[in-house]
């Protein structure tokens, strides 16, 4: 649901003064600069592939092919991580990531338009990245790759390492999205708290009157509860002004007009949201086949971390492993992209080169 929080800034941001795009200019020429890979190992490919029916944009970065894979599953819905790339370049040393514009997202939404997606809805897309990660084990020559999901895209990604284990040599999810079928309301009455403190009255009538059963909501009244929830919490706000707000900005990937259909995006998929609110976490199973791995930041209101850390301790697994990222709020792995790193290369890279070793001796 952090689509909505994004609209009406990534508009903004696509009508700026003119000084500004000189600035522009300087900083995503050095970003390209940042993003160049040189090396003959490595791989920098992006471009449409046919999936689910139409042409979807993939990008697969890395500096050396005999790197673990890791498929993204972006947030949102509708928010591509894409953006991000001069912020993760590190990660790309020692994982081949590949990113990929959902349909309704980004270039996906560029390429055909809001006519040319087909259905929007969370069985669909869904099946996409079954077929997005067959893409990829074809392409890269590889049996499975470590799934990473973050935010929303965790709801895809939770429900992807439960059904098909053969698939994929680890779950990582971040700002990791727990369902509960609407029992646990603590985050909504703590944001009632915190509106009342800081004294927005509107923000917090607007809340009161949705009442606590997401199940009635509209996708835009999911979009209305997320910008109050970002907006009611400084830690969160900032994050969203220096990390995200300022990644859309500068992306050497993203012309302006790509922002503009970045900020459609982010509203077309936001139809969504309604369809997931019965989704129910620990009713459809907290036994993965996999190694499970769960990173968050410890001040993260959007997808609180004592939650996550429930679901994660009801969670059987051949290995499973969790951290905070301390002082982070959601956005935790572009936030701070350094200490995402040091734990996917402690936690995550020994486990799945260790499984890769074993399963390729005789």
């Amino acid at each position: 649901m952090l689509g909505a929080v994004l609209i009406a800034s990534a508009a903004t941001l696509a009508a700026p003064v003119a000084g500004a795009l000189g600035h522009r200019r300087l900083k995503q020429a050095a970003g390209a600069r940042l993003m160049r890979i040189d090396d003959p190992r490595g791989i920098d490919e992006q471009g449409f592939v046919r999936i689910g029916g139409i042409e979807q944009w993939i990008s697969v970065r890395g500096e050396d092919r005999d790197n673990p894979v890791v498929l993204e599953i972006h947030g949102g819905p509708g928010a591509s991580n894409a953006i991000h790339g001069p912020r993760t370049r590190a990660w790309e040393k020692h994982f081949t990531v590949v990113r990929w514009d959902m349909r309704g997202t980004g270039k996906t939404l560029g390429r055909s338009g809001a006519d040319g997606q087909g259905e929007i809805g969370f069985a669909r897309m869904y099946q996409d990245a079954v077929e997005v990660t067959h893409h990829l084990r074809a392409r890269l020559g590889v049996d499975r790759v470590v799934l990473l999901a973050n935010s929303f895209g965790s709801a895809f990604g939770l429900r992807l390492a439960r059904q098909y284990p053969e698939l994929y040599s680890a779950y990582v999810g971040t700002d990791q999205n727990i369902h509960d079928a609407g029992r646990d309301d603590a985050a909504h009455r703590a944001l009632l708290a915190r509106l009342r403190t800081a004294g927005k009255h509107k923000e917090l009538a607007t809340v009161e009157a949705l009442g606590t059963d997401t199940r009635t909501w509209t996708a835009e009244q999911y979009g209305a509860y997320a910008r109050i929830v970002a907006s009611s919490d400084p830690l969160t706000l900032a994050t969203m002004k220096s990390v995200v707000m300022k990644s859309l900005w500068l992306s050497p990937l993203h012309s302006l007009g790509d922002l503009g259909t970045l900020g459609k995006g982010m509203k077309l998929s936001g139809r969504i949201l309604p369809a997931t609110a019965d989704f129910d976490d620990w009713a459809d199973g907290t036994t993965f086949d996999l190694p499970f791995f769960i990173f968050q930041g410890d001040r993260d209101i959007l997808t609180p971390a004592d939650r996550a850390k429930r679901f994660f301790d009801d969670v059987r697994a051949p290995h499973k492993e969790f951290a905070l990222i301390e002082g982070a709020a959601h956005f935790a792995s572009f936030r701070h992209p350094d200490r995402f790193l040091d734990l996917m290369l402690a936690k995550v890279r020994p486990v799945v080169v260790e499984g890769r070793e074993l399963a390729a001796r005789p």
